[in-house]
């Protein structure tokens, strides 16, 4: 009697901002049961920063692992994208995870924070849905960068009525301007590029002494500078907070 190929499944896991203890049960034991673990480097012949992560709270050793490389550049949605090199590696990763759920496997896909937040898990979802729209994805949230660095100061992203505000910083749009005029609170992502169009933003809007910048929030190396013009040249892992309103 033959029995049916049990069919692989990828689960897409937030792992949290850096600190291994603020991974939840759930992404720990999806990592457990994983037979393949697909981890992204940002740059060939680097290291994934979400594996030391993953190792800290599962054992890794008897599991296979792939490092595969992902451009961290630039993407607009609803416009072509002309970056060929980073749609060649959404499309091998793809692949990659793909020939592995033939075989039955369970791959696990570790990112840092939350997948739901700028993160390169849900390029890779789309793809491999764009391939097999019948494969199985299951994403499991994690602990977002934000989440940690307001823990870290004990200053709260939203409270009461405020509006909140999450932007891309590294894009050069008008936006911004308008945002940090309008909105109470004001998460500032991918910062370390463009600090210098951030802080005369905010000199001449007067919210200098409302900004906090947190670099490799929860991760070896963590900075807080309550003065962002200290920071010259930040970690690609870093935020900043700006909180109008007192409590």
């Amino acid at each position: 009697m033959t029995t049916q190929k049990e069919k692989g499944k990828l689960s897409i896991i937030g792992i949290g901002p850096g600190d291994p203890e603020l991974m939840t049960v759930k992404a720990v034991r999806a990592l457990e049961l994983a037979d393949v673990i697909i981890t992204p480097m940002a740059r060939k012949g680097g290291n994934s920063t979400a594996l030391p992560i993953a190792s800290g709270m599962v054992d890794l050793s008897s599991k296979k692992v792939q490092q595969l490389h992902f451009p961290m550049q630039k993407v607009r949605l609803g416009e072509p994208h002309k970056d060929e090199e980073v749609q060649a590696a959404w499309q091998h990763a793809a692949e990659t995870i793909l020939s592995y759920l033939d075989q039955g496997l369970k791959v696990a896909f570790p990112t840092l924070g939350d997948p739901a937040l700028y993160s390169t898990g849900f390029y890779v979802r789309h793809t491999l849905k764009s391939i097999r729209p019948e494969a199985t994805v299951v994403i499991i949230p994690g602990i977002t960068a934000m989440a940690s660095c307001s823990a870290t100061a004990g200053l709260p992203i939203g409270l009461g009525d405020d509006l909140v505000t999450i932007v891309p910083a590294a894009f050069d749009d008008d936006r911004l301007r308008q945002i940090l005029l309008t909105a109470d609170s004001i998460v500032l992502m991918k910062v370390h590029r463009v600090m210098a169009r951030i802080i005369s933003l905010l000199e001449e809007l007067n919210l200098m002494d409302k900004a906090i910048l947190f670099e490799r929030c929860g991760q070896e190396g963590e900075q807080i500078y309550t003065d962002i013009r200290e920071a010259e040249t930040p970690h690609y892992f870093s935020t900043i907070l700006i909180r109008k309103q007192e409590l």
